[in-house]
């Protein structure tokens, strides 16, 4: 019997998801072995603290505080960047790409800062770059679209994918409790960070989304050029007027193509979903991504989007895609190797191609005419007032007004906004979040 070969790996990152990986392919290696017809050896790990008690036992001739050493050492053939930030992950992504390794990421912010010079680097060097634990843990969205769908072009891509934000919002649905206590039972429950405005303020799924924008339409769409919203101020009143109107309400990251004016919109923001979309009833910490590709038709994925276990699954599952890779070099080209180019012309929509109905929340004050103002404010806008729900308001002497509209666009809200935020009967800043009649 001829003797297998061995896969060195190197993590560089021992946290939360290093030491997942570490545990999970020790539990599971002789399995993975006799899959994948290889011998697997994690023979190095670059760590900040080399004294630090870990939750796993790794032998200390593994250890080193230099993760550009295993970045750059020919016996490692595949680095798993795990560390997180843009700095040092960027120089150790680059060397170990530069040397014709494969390099495995579930840093989504490296990847939307730098994706375009990463893919450069693996194409110029012949690297190879794997990254499905990037977007939605272990939801494998990244295969969906690279691999399984590669027949279809995408009209529309939406879902939840930042279960931080879903969680709490689901909190504060179900226990009708406002954002401030839910967010601070979260931190305890270790589901938010401490500073936690990555996440709330809806950065983290617009990393993600431009991820998924680039796989999907070829073109890397920086968080600064989307319109990306949070969740901070929306309060239990809020579920209780979409319940009324027929809606839940998600964290969502849309990606919408016009194929016949060539244009694309990519936004982060908490959306207003109809009850029966299953989405909307998707809780908890779980991510959901609806695809619609104009050959299969639209598809869903669900799943824990974050936490150590299914961040080490997809992690564990581009290594075995590394190895097949590494063991069929000379006659394979994987798809997940080429980023595609941008389809020619591909431009972002201008606010006014961004349609859609609206859910505004004023606060103003208790008095006659206030409603007949913000009409006329509207009207010279052009947006048409669908609903009006007026409820009492915690504050003395004022009233909660929530209006729907028909459809308008993102340019017109705008412009409605800022001449609201000027009425003297206003008194507290305008929210406003989107209506998206998405069926599935």
């Amino acid at each position: 019997m001829s003797k297998k070969t061995v896969i060195n790996i190197g993590l560089c990152g021992f946290g939360t998801v290093g030491q997942g990986v570490w545990k999970h392919l020790m539990r599971a290696r002789a399995d993975l072995e006799s899959r994948l017809g290889v011998c697997l050896e994690i023979s190095a790990v670059a760590v900040r603290d080399l004294r630090r008690k870990r939750t796993v036992k790794i032998p200390a001739r593994k250890l080193t505080k230099d993760a550009m050493s295993i970045a750059t050492d020919p016996k490692v053939q595949i680095v798993c960047e795990l560390m997180g930030g843009t700095d040092l992950a960027l120089k150790v992504t680059l060397a170990a790409l530069s040397a014709g390794k494969v390099v495995i990421s579930a840093n989504k912010a490296l990847i939307c800062a730098h994706g375009a010079e990463i893919f450069a680097t693996a194409r110029k060097h012949g690297g190879h770059f794997f990254f499905e634990a990037s977007v939605a843990g272990g939801v494998p969205i990244i295969k969906a679209l690279r691999e399984g769908l590669v027949a279809n072009r995408f009209p529309h891509i939406y879902g939840i994918l930042n279960g931080t934000c879903n969680y709490i919002l689901t909190q504060m649905e179900e226990r009708d409790e406002p954002y401030d206590s839910v967010l601070a039972e979260a931190k305890q429950l270790g589901y938010a960070e401490a500073d936690e405005a990555l996440d709330v303020q809806g950065w983290d799924a617009a990393h993600k989304a431009a991820v998924l924008a680039w796989l999907a339409h070829g073109i890397w769409v920086h968080p600064d050029r989307m319109i990306v919203e949070g969740i901070d101020r929306i309060t239990p009143a809020d579920f209780k007027n979409a319940a009324t109107l027929g809606y839940g309400i998600k964290l969502l990251a849309i990606i919408t193509r016009d194929f016949v004016s060539n244009e694309l919109s990519v936004r982060v923001h908490p959306t207003l979903l109809p009850e029966g979309n299953v989405i909307a009833n998707v809780s908890g910490v779980y991510n959901a991504i609806s695809v619609t590709g104009d050959v299969v038709g639209t598809t869903l994925y669900i799943g824990k989007g974050a936490g150590q276990d299914a961040t080490a699954s997809a992690v564990i599952s581009d290594i075995g895609d590394a190895v097949a890779l590494l063991r069929n070099r000379k006659g394979m080209h994987l798809i997940s190797e080429v980023p595609l180019p941008a389809a020619g012309g591909l431009k972002l929509a201008p606010l006014e191609n961004i349609r859609g109905c609206y859910y505004l929340r004023l606060t103003v004050r208790d008095e006659p005419g206030v409603l007949a103002k913000v009409a006329s404010v509207m009207a010279k806008h052009h947006v048409s007032i669908a609903s009006v729900i007026q409820n009492p308001s915690e504050v003395a002497d004022t009233a909660s007004l929530v209006l729907t509209t028909h459809e308008s666009h993102e340019r017109a809200m705008r412009g409605t906004l800022r001449q609201l935020n000027r009425l003297a009967s206003v008194v507290d800043k305008p929210l406003l979040l989107r209506i998206s009649e998405f069926k599935a």
